[in-house]
């Protein structure tokens, strides 16, 4: 905080003063596509008190605790900041102001009474729009579930309260947690550049934390769902372990590859949050019974001696230079702190695994979508209905086949990641521009994203139901940000933690923030 204390007084000034116009000091890019960063601009976001959105979870918690600032004022001005900004951004679906308001009025007697729940109490997080939330509409992007108003909080949003979290609204999302939105619903918009590709399916949920419009969101990841909008948006992601938290009152895509994880500004606050999270649930079948780790374990250790696994030849073929060499010099990075980077080799197979991907989430959406699909089909979008139209017609036995199909590429990959503590890539292919309106179309519109996406990335530790973390590692020529993915063996959170936080604080991207 630059040796600045907060008062109550100066905070609202900052508060109010916070919300200026979008994109406000930046210079237009000569296309028009966005904010062109200068370094003494993205220099002056951060660590300084007149950029309260953007300091990290863990930094305004320590904040609360000490009481130099309230929950309640803190809360107001993120909501005074949503109102102001997100009519342009369009993460929020749902602004749950009086839920939030009340929390917030709640965490405020507590830590006047002594009472500190720990390092999320008095904080504004937000959700997903596709978790169960009592009492507020959960609608997933769907027209079928536009007034869906469910009875009880998801397991999640239940644990995060019960820490103290202030849930301030739910972001929007793809239609059903897939590709394309439907008409009917608004689409995120990258607060690097008005025309880049937000992310999918946690869309929302990337922008929201980008922008500053909340200090953590809940996101889900069945194909990558939590590291897309990470990586575009220039933010952390973390998808854990798959079982390791509850997914009851969640929404399903495809129940046996959907994860529940957070996303955040820093590696810290990721396990922060997921610590909270995290736990066994006997409403959730799939739920681990293991103890939950420490996911700060040992996070400030350092990691020399540790082993990083990369794939040069998976990991560059025909992704873009800039991205690939922001990777090396990662690399470099991870070797200068003392880890020893090791060639390995990805499972034969891993660039085709797509169609068997997308063989199995299409029959297990087509099931959970059974009580509208396709008796209401003509209430989809175009590009969800033509998705629940091919699962439809994937045959049991097809669907069996492509089961096995990945579990022998399971059998694989997890021998790949128990040789290293780590491996590295690219956390999906180059964020790029995309007109928004192609985002309501078909199959046809799509199919240029998903070839751009590169899925083949994400997809093994989905298909594995391992831990993936992704977070920043530079910015190409035209400020588009670049990200990297660990992945680890199943449980391995805090060692990805671990590797991820040391990279982070030896870096430094993820104390770059669009000007917004």
């Amino acid at each position: 905080m630059s040796g600045s204390k907060l008062t109550r007084r100066n905070l609202i000034t900052l508060l109010g003063g916070a919300t200026a116009g979008l994109l406000t000091g930046c210079k237009e890019s000569p296309d028009g596509a966005g904010p062109l960063l200068q370094e003494a601009a993205i220099d002056s976001q951060v660590g300084t008190p007149g950029n309260l959105y953007f300091l990290s979870l863990e930094e305004v918690s320590r904040l609360i605790e000490s009481r130099e600032i309230s929950p309640l004022e803190l809360t107001q001005g993120i909501l005074d900041r949503i109102g102001s900004l997100d009519r342009q951004l369009m993460s929020y679906a749902t602004v749950t102001a009086d839920r939030a308001l009340e929390a917030a009025g709640k965490a405020e007697k507590e830590l006047a009474e002594g009472i500190y729940r720990g390092p999320l109490h008095g904080i504004p997080v937000a959700a997903k729009d596709l978790f169960y939330s009592k009492g507020t509409r959960t609608m997933g992007g769907l027209v079928v579930h536009r007034e869906f108003v469910p009875n009880f909080d998801a397991t999640v949003i239940e644990r995060l309260e019960a820490a103290g979290a202030i849930l301030v609204g739910k972001l929007n999302l793809t239609e059903g947690a897939m590709a394309g939105y439907h008409p009917d619903f608004e689409i995120p918009r990258n607060p690097w550049g008005k025309d880049l590709w937000a992310g999918a399916s946690s869309s929302g949920s990337g922008v929201a934390v980008a922008a500053g419009l909340c200090f953590g969101a809940l996101g889900s990841d069945t194909g990558g769902s939590i590291r897309f909008p990470s990586m575009a948006n220039g933010i952390v992601g973390l998808k854990p372990t798959y079982g390791m938290v509850s997914r009851h009152g969640v929404l399903p895509l495809a129940p046996t590859m959907d994860h529940v994880g957070p996303m955040t500004r820093s590696v810290a606050d990721a396990a922060i949050m997921l610590q909270t999270m995290a736990g066994y649930d006997s409403n959730d079948p799939t739920s681990l019974k293991e103890p939950v780790p420490d996911m700060l374990q040992n996070s400030d250790l350092g990691i020399s001696g540790m082993t990083v696994g990369y794939d040069p030849e998976f990991s560059s073929e025909g992704i873009d230079a800039g991205l690939v060499a922001a990777i090396e010099r990662a690399l470099e990075r991870l070797r200068q702190l003392g880890a020893e980077i090791v060639e390995v080799k990805m499972p034969e197979g891993t660039r085709e695994i797509g169609d068997t991907w997308f063989q199995i989430c299409s029959y297990e959406a087509r099931q959970a979508h059974a009580q509208y699909f396709p008796d209401s089909a003509d209430k989809y979008g175009a590009w969800f209905r033509g998705f629940l139209e091919i699962g439809s017609a994937v045959t049991d036995e097809q669907y069996t086949a492509a089961s096995n199909v990945r579990t022998e590429f399971n059998r694989k990959f997890n021998a790949l990641l128990e040789s290293v503590d780590t491996l590295v890539s690219p956390a999906g292919g180059l964020t790029f521009q995309l007109d928004p309106e192609v985002q309501y179309g078909g199959m046809e519109e799509l199919q240029p994203l998903f070839n751009a996406v590169q899925m083949y990335f994400t997809i093994p530790a989905d298909f594995a139901g391992t831990p993936a973390l992704t977070v920043p590692c530079g910015f190409s020529t035209d400020s588009v940000p670049y990200a990297l993915q660990f992945m680890g063996r199943r449980l391995s959170e805090p060692t990805l933690i671990r590797i991820g936080r040391a990279y982070e604080m030896a870096t430094q991207w993820h104390q770059r923030h669009p000007l917004v």
